[in-house]
């Protein structure tokens, strides 16, 4: 089983809303879910820088403060021969995303519609850190 490390973050903009984003069908396993920006690391780089890099790849904004680590999860993706392991932060950031090709859309929501969004149409692991108090 091949091991791979990512990096997630929860960024909300100066109104206190979180940015989410559509999955398009380039990873059919999360295609259409809500999601949050980020992927796999880079070697050679830090977890922070390849968190910058990943938020601008995705959604061309630059993080407005200090990321700070909330989670850390194992995602084991038996079907394709992977352990994930993911490591979510917080941070902020301002401006109007412009997505990747990896996203098919994007929106600002309070931290209330976010919890009520079910695990059908919102990450999963997104989902458990939410259940388990991590986002606030």
């Amino acid at each position: 089983m091949e091991l791979q490390v990512g990096v997630k973050v929860m960024l909300r903009n100066p109104d206190g809303k979180f940015l989410l984003m559509r999955r398009s069908g380039s990873e059919d396993t999360f295609q259409g879910k809500w999601d949050i920006a980020g992927g796999r690391i880079e070697t050679g780089s830090s977890l922070r820088e390849n968190l910058a890099r990943e938020v601008m790849e995705e959604t061309g904004l630059t993080m407005t403060s200090e990321p700070r680590v909330i989670g850390a999860q194992d995602i084991f993706l038996p079907e394709q021969n992977r352990h994930v392991v993911r490591v979510t932060y917080t941070g902020t950031a301002e401006g109007e995303p412009e997505l990747s090709d990896e996203h098919t859309e994007y929106q600002w929501v309070t931290l209330a519609e976010l919890k009520a969004l079910t695990v059908d149409e919102l990450d999963r692991y997104v989902k458990a850190l939410l259940e388990e108090g991590a986002i606030f």
